[in-house]
């Protein structure tokens, strides 16, 4: 059945080259992927799946079911299609949606035999406001059995960790005068985000390695005459993990009212973009996957790095089985997030590995469906997985 499998993959996988074609010179910002998500609907729909556009209150999000007259597990494949501005799809999207969706009309095809539920996700935005943040507290994983992506990368990696991640904006407001006949009546708003970046700068040492912290002044004033009364400034903070961010945000909140209090500037806080939690890798699915990525014909796949960026499958793999494995491009040492990366993904390169990566997720999928053995190990992991994370 496998071989039978990958038969098909090779049989449409000019239909797929199309597709990832079409969002490649089509790139469109997070939750504007109108032309992306539609080309996937309406190839889903042509293979038999029903969809449901717009949900989580996203526009550009869709929800794909294919179910077969017996019952079995639910396997769920996650679409990614935003572009970067300006450098446009060097985070290789284009070639993630089309190899989930891809994924998902190939394992169609077979289970009116197997039995159980295809389900395909169309998740905008993953570049800003991921709406798989949204998907996972609005109950969208509810029933599925394991959720499964790849994401493409200078070479083969295994799923593995991710940061945690809150990005939030501090506000101060103060109150203008002359800054050289009457300071003395002004309230320095930039002062007080200068006292800000200076306390979390202090922090940096009393942290954890694995902890980021990043930030900009987005607004600083707008002469050197004039007290500033309004600054602004936009950071991002990581860790390994959900429970010490928490910490590490708290200890910061406590620094951004110091600055308040020390300068006389009032305070706002909010978080800007939707938080991330930490991935939490299936390894029994990634087993899995790993096997059939090289049934497929990847010659080595490379143990996980350790993960220093952030992802909103994060928040998946806490409410469901999850992996998130990367597929090389033959391209050792690839920036992501460059042109170069772009291009790289309709190479001949990209076709092949894009191929690889429907084979090994829809093989994947199959192993989930057939193999009794390792769905419960599947199962198993992730429950002990999540009685550690809320004793802990």
């Amino acid at each position: 059945m496998k071989d039978a499998l990958m038969e098909l993959t090779d049989k449409m996988k000019e239909e797929f080259y199309e597709i990832s074609e079409y969002i490649y010179q089509n790139p469109e910002l997070g939750d504007k992927e109108y032309k992306s998500s539609q080309k996937l609907i309406t190839f889903l729909k042509d293979h038999g799946f029903y969809v449901e556009k717009g949900i989580v209150n996203r526009e550009t999000a869709f929800k794909a079911v294919f179910k077969s007259d017996k019952p079995g597990p639910v396997i769920a494949y996650l679409c990614e299609y935003d572009a970067l501005p300006e450098i446009g799809h060097g985070c290789g999207h284009n070639m993630i949606g089309t190899m989930s969706m891809a994924a998902g009309v190939i394992l169609s095809k077979f289970v009116s035999e197997t039995g159980g539920e295809i389900m395909v996700l169309g998740t905008p935005a993953e570049e800003t406001n991921g709406a798989k943040v949204a998907m996972a507290e609005q109950g969208v994983f509810e029933g599925i059995d394991a959720a499964m992506m790849v994401h493409p990368s200078g070479q083969s990696y295994e799923s593995g960790e991710s940061l945690a991640m809150d990005a939030i904006e501090f506000e101060y407001h103060g109150k203008t005068s002359h800054a050289a006949a009457s300071p003395e009546k002004g309230i320095n708003a930039l002062d007080a985000v200068l006292m800000l970046f200076n306390g979390i700068n202090a922090l940096r040492q009393q942290v954890r390695q694995d902890v980021r912290m990043h930030g900009i002044i987005a607004d600083g004033g707008v002469a050197a005459n004039v007290i500033p009364d309004y600054a602004r400034a936009q950071f991002y903070f990581r860790a390994k993990d959900r429970g010490y961010l928490n910490e590490i945000v708290e200890k910061v909140k406590g620094i951004a009212e110091g600055a308040s209090r020390m300068t006389g500037a009032e305070l706002k806080m909010n978080n800007y973009e939707l938080s991330y939690d930490d991935m939490v890798t299936n390894h029994a699915l990634s087993s899995a996957f790993t096997a059939n990525l090289k049934f497929a014909g990847v010659d080595e796949v490379k143990q996980a790095s350790k993960g220093l960026g952030s992802l909103d499958m994060g928040n998946v793999s806490h409410v469901v089985p999850a992996i998130h494995p990367y597929i090389g491009l033959d391209c050792p040492g690839l920036i992501g997030h460059t042109r170069e990366m772009a291009q790289l993904t309709v190479s001949e390169q990209g076709k092949r590995a894009l191929i690889q990566g429907i084979k090994a997720l829809a093989l994947t999928g199959y192993d989930v469906l057939t193999d009794r053995d390792l769905l419960e190990r599947i199962k198993a992991e992730f429950y002990e997985n999540s009685s550690g994370r809320v004793n802990g």
